[in-house]
């Protein structure tokens, strides 16, 4: 049954990507590394290995073209979501790519890729190849490489503290570290969460809605079974998701609205000229256990822990529900900003998560104004700078 269910994941979710691009064998043009080249910025790769063996690549800005190498430079650290990477904050090239403009305002831009995505797809003793390095979830990003990565960019620069900025699944793991591990709150100035995902229940994305009862329930045998990729990779499907979502292509709606599906319907902010970039480097790669943790969100209305049903449970937890992530004890200065038309963070979970945030903790709670803003705008939306980059941009700087 459990082999079943399984096959029948990878059929339906293949089925539903079917137009995205693997971007496993990407062209050398469209990483991070030649964006960011592309553009006159200096750019460094840095690997980091984490405490369970994951080799993770993060890249920095470290100085902007435009002021060149002139001292002290305060740290951020970006944090992209779920099947995407480093690539997120660059691809909306120096006037809206929020790398870019923190790198003007004086920050040393770090960016973060988590296991299993194009660039950290290796391990010290496991290969990609094997269902064991994919037996992996986001509460590991939250434990393992988001304190890895950390502790080296606070360490390499010499800095006591570093800001943070995260986009949905960014913000997830965010509130798992933070949660798990309380040290980090001396070493976080700032966290800017942009379209914050803890509780689900109320997720109205369609993908969610047909999946959820059918993939959300605990299974006890995904650790017996090992876990794998999520990511169609054939380079048949790369090419079409090419020829169908280049500019010229009248059947570029078909791109427009896999990303409607994704991230919020009928929003007038994409910018359609990003959509081949968009479509060159998402989805990035992930774990088929990060896809089944949040469906398990959504049937449960609880942000938890993974639910292995209720005999591994008591073996691992003590108890047969798996416990609950402490969001309000976490004592970090937070800064929110959510929107309506969000099919992954809705309005009445954001309202729980602002609601359960210790009032110390929580410095603001922005609402955009544009209520057709979606989950994806966050990043790639037309104006982003001036709806809502000039805000995060003040947060920061008064944070």
């Amino acid at each position: 049954m459990w082999l079943l269910r399984f096959l029948a994941a990878q059929l339906f979710l293949a089925f539903i990507v079917t137009a995205l691009p693997s971007n496993a064998g990407r062209s050398s043009s469209t990483t991070t590394v030649s964006i960011v080249k592309k553009y006159g910025y200096p750019i460094e790769e840095h690997q980091v290995q984490t405490s369970d063996g994951y080799l993770l690549t993060m890249h920095r800005i470290p100085y902007s073209k435009n002021t060149g190498d002139n001292g002290h430079r305060p740290v951020m650290f970006l944090m992209h979501g779920l099947l995407c990477s480093s690539s997120d904050w660059v691809l909306s090239g120096p006037t809206n790519g929020l790398a870019f403009i923190l790198s003007d305002a004086g920050y040393d831009v770090w960016m973060g890729n988590a296991r299993g995505n194009t660039y950290s797809r290796k391990h010290a003793d496991k290969s990609p190849l094997f269902q064991p390095f994919w037996n992996f979830e986001w509460h590991d990003i939250g434990i393992y490489d988001l304190p890895a990565m950390m502790d080296y960019v606070l360490y390499h620069t010499g800095e006591d503290q570093l800001q943070y900025v995260g986009h949905s699944q960014g913000t997830t793991s965010f509130f798992v570290l933070n949660s798990m591990i309380k040290r980090f709150r001396s070493r976080i100035r700032s966290a800017h969460l942009l379209a914050p995902v803890a509780w689900m229940g109320h997720m109205e994305s369609p993908l969610a809605k047909v999946a959820g009862p059918l993939f959300g329930q605990p299974n006890a045998l995904i650790e017996l079974f090992g876990s794998a990729e999520f990511m169609p990779s054939s380079k048949a499907m790369e090419l079409m998701g090419s020829l169908l979502c280049r500019d010229a292509a009248i059947s570029q709606v078909i791109c427009t609205n896999v990303l409607f599906l994704m991230g919020g319907w009928n929003s007038p902010y994409l910018n359609a000229s990003m959509i081949p970039d968009i479509m060159a480097t998402t989805p990035a790669g992930c774990s088929i256990n990060q896809m089944f943790h949040y469906l398990q969100e959504y049937n449960s209305g609880h942000f938890r822990q993974f639910d292995y049903g209720s005999s591994r449970n008591k073996k691992d937890y003590g108890s047969k529900t798996p416990p609950d992530y402490d969001v309000a004890g976490i004592d970090v200065p937070i800064y929110l900003y959510y929107s309506d038309n969000d099919y992954f963070a809705s309005l009445i979970d954001v309202d729980k998560l602002r609601m359960t945030l210790d009032e110390k903790s929580l410095k603001r709670a922005y609402r955009l104004p544009e209520v057709k803003w979606n989950h994806l705008d966050f990043l790639w939306g037309l104006n982003i700078k001036e709806i809502l980059y000039d805000r995060v941009l003040e947060d920061i700087q008064n944070a």
